[in-house]
Parts: structure tokens; sequence; C-alpha cells
């Protein structure tokens, strides 16, 4: 029988295990302490519960914690952990029974330790400059998936931050990060700020509107075009969701109580690094107090662009800023070992490209 995973499970589910194993209601928000809050890797551990129900418990359910099979690192100090998940904490497309891989980056960075989480493996979004779009989509993470790189990565205890900017689209799977979110910040999981957790987002309307209006998490939007017909080469998602729409629903939300939006914006050599692409950017975002991180492209095999050079990246911040938006040139971490932006793939050591 395979087990059903408890991390990821609200205090509310908890107590439904508690009564099925013939416990009081309490005995869940035991249950839930020594899951978010204790980080116990078995049922059996659970000492407060009685011998008896432990075992019945621990006879259908299981934490659900596995650790990373491999990892890499970068010269930088960069990690990058790689995730065999083949429990049914992955929601596969119809016909495809397998397990899948995810990856998970650890960033160092002096006093801040941030955890680039997945969301799924591959993506259906589609970006022509991304590794995982260019993979296909081959399944979503429940909140149990996505919390087991949150808790099962070394030092997990020490991080600072988590960005939903691994593999897959969070809104294409916002039911789980959703519930993922819960557990990081409600006082009975992980207690988290959700001031110290950033989604990012194509844009997804539909269901961009649930998170904004259902947590207090940032958001980052990818742009990395002004212009609809550019940016629908980039990315085939504008036509569904195009970018102008998507800051007109932005200045009608409340980012105040020191929530941020942010604007992802990779750079590419000729395509959108010219002042008249960042006059255009600064029009887009007017009105939405949101700041810009400027990203260099990390080359992908299949993709012609050309990442544009260090000065070119100044100007266009310069530029940017000149015109009252606030725009940072983020420090490129990971490359040497495929693990910066747009380079996440789920795969092993050695193994190629499908």
């Amino acid at each position: 029988m395979v087990k059903i995973p408890l991390i990821g499970m609200t205090p509310a589910e908890l107590e439904v295990v508690a009564e099925e194993a013939g416990l009081r209601k309490f005995a869940a928000r035991q249950m839930a302490r020594r899951l978010y809050v204790g980080r116990v890797k078995s049922v059996s551990e659970m000492t407060e519960l009685p011998l008896k129900a432990r075992e019945w418990i621990g006879e259908r359910y299981c934490v659900g914690l596995e650790e990373p099979r491999m990892e890499s690192r970068s010269s930088d100090g960069t990690v990058k952990y790689l995730f065999e998940t083949r429990t049914p904490r992955v929601n596969y497309i119809a016909g495809d029974g397998r397990g899948i891989d995810v990856e998970a980056v650890y960033i160092p960075d002096r006093d801040r330790a941030t955890l680039c989480v997945s969301s799924q493996a591959g993506c259906r979004m589609g970006c022509r400059f991304c590794m995982t779009g260019r993979q296909g989509f081959h399944g979503s993470l429940t909140a149990a998936g996505i919390l087991n790189q949150v808790l099962s990565v070394p030092g997990s205890e020490n991080l600072t931050n988590i960005v939903f900017m691994g593999m897959g689209e969070p809104m294409d799977n916002v039911d789980e990060v959703m519930r993922a979110i819960e557990v990081l910040t409600a006082p009975w999981g992980l207690a988290w700020s959700p001031k110290r957790i950033t989604v990012s987002s194509i844009g997804k309307l539909d269901t961009l509107r649930r998170l904004l209006d259902g947590t207090r998490v940032h958001v980052a939007i990818s742009v990395h075009s002004p212009f609809a017909e550019e940016r629908a080469g980039l990315m085939p998602v504008e036509r569904a969701f195009p970018v102008d729409k998507v800051m007109e629903v932005m200045r009608g939300m409340d980012f105040a109580h020191q929530r941020r939006l942010s604007a992802e914006y990779i750079m590419w050599r000729g395509l959108n690094d010219d002042r008249r692409h960042a006059d255009a950017l600064a029009r887009l975002l007017r009105g939405t107090d949101c700041r810009v991180n400027l990203i260099r492209f990390h080359a992908i095999d299949g993709f012609e662009g050309k990442p544009s050079d260090q000065h070119t990246m100044e100007a266009f911040r310069d530029r940017l800023n000149e015109l009252g938006v606030t725009a940072t040139i983020r420090a490129s971490r990971g490359e040497d070992i495929e693990a910066a932006c747009g380079m996440l793939a789920g795969k092993k050591d050695g193994e190629a490209d499908s």
C-alpha cells in the first residue's frame, strides 16, 4: 500500500488522521508541531502519541520527507539539489506513470540564505529561452512535494528566504502552491513572515488574482519585453495573458505593508536592451510602484539569443532609474552548474537533454 504523506496537511486534515487512529482532536496540533517545528522524519518519532496510534498511522501514512538524491556545487557557493519524486506527491499528466525529477537551488549571500523551489516538473508555458520550458510538462507537485524541498535540503533550518522561481509556473499549480505557502506562514506551521517568500509568474491572471487576494507574499512578474509582439515571440503566453493587462491588474492591487511587486527582465543583446525598450518598460510599469530586476541571459541549446554586456545593462538600469523606476542588476549565480535563471531541467549529471 502506498502511504500518504503528512507534510502539507493542515490541522483540520490532521484531525481526521487523529480520529481515524482513535485519538482526540488535540492530537492533530501535536502532530503539526512535530511535522513543522520538530521536523521529524518518521511517524515513530511522534512520541507524544500512544504507541498503538503511531503504529496505526505509520501503516497508512508517512511523514513524506525525502533527501535530495544528488547535489552540484558552484564555485560561487550556490548548490543545486536534485529530488527524485516517486510517490503520489506528484500529480502525473495523463498516461504518464513514471516518477519525475525536480531541482531546488540554495543561494547563500552574506546574511541571507535563499532557496529557489520548483512547483512543477517541466512547464507548460513554452518560453523559448528557458530550459525548463523546452523540456515540456511532466507533472505538478503537491504541497508535500514543494515543502519537501524546503524541509529536506541540508541546513534548511537556516533558510531566510524562499522564491518560487524554480521549475514550473507556480500559477499553473496555484492550489498546491498556496497550500505550501499556508504551511510556511501559519502559526501552526513554520510561522514565516510572508515577506520572506516571493512567487514568480508569467502573469497567469486567472490564478494570479487568487494568490494576490489570498496571501501577502511578494510577487514577481516575468516581463522580458514591453512590446506585445516581441514578448509573444519569446513567451507564447503573451497572447493569453498580455503583459499590459497584467500590469492593469497590478495597479489595482494593494502592495502596501512592505509587500513588493517586481518585474523580471532578462536582457538579450540587440533584442530588448536599448533605450527604446527602457522607455517603453517605464511606461508599462507606470503607477505600479514596481521595481525591476535586470537578469543576464544564460545561454541554452536551441535558443539563438546572446546576453547583453555589462555596460549595456548598466546603461539600461540607469535610464530606468532616471525615469523613476527602481532597477537593479541581479547577480548571476550558479551558471557553472546549470543552476542559474532559466537553466533548471531536472537532469542527473551526465544526462543529455531530450
